[in-house]
This record gives C-alpha cells, sequence and structure tokens, in this order.
C-alpha cells in the first residue's frame, strides 16, 4: 500500500518514509520514569540482597556510572533501564523464586554492561566494591 493509498496518510504529522523528530521522541520522559524508580528502589533493593546474588557489585558499579556527569546521555539511559529492571518487583522471573530468582536481572545487567561498560571507570568500579563490602558487613 502506498502513502497515497492510505486512509490517513498525515495522522499525526508522522510520515513512515521520512527522518524521525528527536523531539517528538517518548524516550526523554522514559528515561526520566527510569530515574525516579531507580531513585526510590535501588538503595533498598541493594541493601535486601547484596549479600545473595553475586552480580551487586555490577550493579552498584552501573548506578555510580549512571549518576557521573561525565556518562553520555544514551549511556545512562540504557543504565537506567537496566537498573529500573532489577528494582522491579514484578518481572519475567519472580524474584521470590529460590535459585531462579535473580537470574533474569542478571541477564540485563550484564546486556547492559555489555553495552555501555566502556563507559564504567576504575572510580566506579571501586566505589561499587567499597560498597559491597559495606553492605555485606554483618
Amino acid at each position: 500500500m502506498s502513502r497515497s493509498e492510505k486512509a490517513s496518510p498525515h495522522v499525526n504529522g508522522f510520515d513512515a518514509a521520512g527522518p524521525l523528530d528527536p523531539s517528538r521522541a517518548v524516550v526523554p520522559h522514559v528515561v526520566r520514569v527510569n530515574e525516579r524508580r531507580v531513585a526510590r528502589g535501588f538503595w533498598p533493593k541493594i541493601r535486601k540482597v547484596a549479600a545473595h546474588v553475586p552480580f551487586a557489585g555490577e550493579a552498584l558499579a552501573l548506578w555510580y556510572c549512571a549518576r557521573d556527569e561525565e556518562t553520555p546521555l544514551a549511556a545512562k539511559g540504557m543504565m537506567m533501564a537496566a537498573l529500573a529492571y532489577f528494582v522491579l518487583p514484578t518481572d519475567a522471573i519472580p524474584d521470590w523464586i529460590p535459585v531462579l530468582g535473580y537470574t533474569d536481572d542478571a541477564a540485563v545487567l550484564m546486556t547492559a554492561l555489555s553495552l555501555v561498560g566502556k563507559h564504567l571507570k576504575p572510580r566506579h568500579r571501586a566505589a561499587a566494591k567499597d560498597a559491597v563490602e559495606r553492605l555485606r558487613e554483618p
């Protein structure tokens, strides 16, 4: 079907064949939602699970990197999305399921690290290591 044959070729001014207009993107809103979700839930969740999940250090390194002003905005958005997934109480595999509960969270965080991990600096990893040690102290 060609554009001229379409019932409403100019719905909301969207041209499927044309370039995307970044000002009309939903991405900034989604990033803000993820930032709020992570701001409210990250530290309570990481305090609760740091002693039980082996990827707590990676989650904290992502958190420190996402809060760094030098980290590019696109990388921050991906990091916040991964951390928001970690914080969500309802996800693909509920966290309360023994052994399997955090496997999906680990997979999402590791995928984020593989995509934007080059932005993690030694200072982010050092801060994460210190935080994990403090959180795991009895």
